[in-house]
């Protein structure tokens, strides 16, 4: 499902950037939850948090509502690795984000297939 996303800064995949990686997801169908570990380039990435909500606003999209997410950044790879997560995991300001529109249309360029 998220292996598709598009970096917002670079024309490749979070898959062909390693950023996504098939061993830090963990799906827990018994107990309806999805762990999704992501990996920045750099450890200064300025697009952290916008990685993290896509990959959050596929997992929505894609998933039956019963799912509880948990995406977060690979322990240790980013320097504002728990700011990041804190926001991530807040789903008053997930929901506020996507309620810009500039924002939401970022989001939905990363979503988009590549031509």
């Amino acid at each position: 499902l998220i292996r598709s996303i598009n970096d917002p800064e670079h024309p490749l995949t979070l898959e062909e950037l390693n950023v996504v990686e098939q061993m830090r997801v963990k799906v827990n169908d018994a107990e309806s939850t999805v762990s999704v570990e992501f990996t920045p380039t750099i450890p200064h990435c300025s697009m952290a948090t916008l990685i993290g909500l896509s990959i959050k606003v596929k997992l929505l999209r894609s998933l039956p509502e019963r799912f509880k997410l948990d995406v977060h950044i690979t322990p240790g790879t980013h320097a504002s690795e728990h700011a990041v997560n804190k926001q991530l995991a807040d789903k008053e300001r997930v929901a506020a984000a996507l309620e810009n529109s500039h924002l939401l249309e970022v989001v939905n360029q990363c979503l988009s297939a590549r031509s």
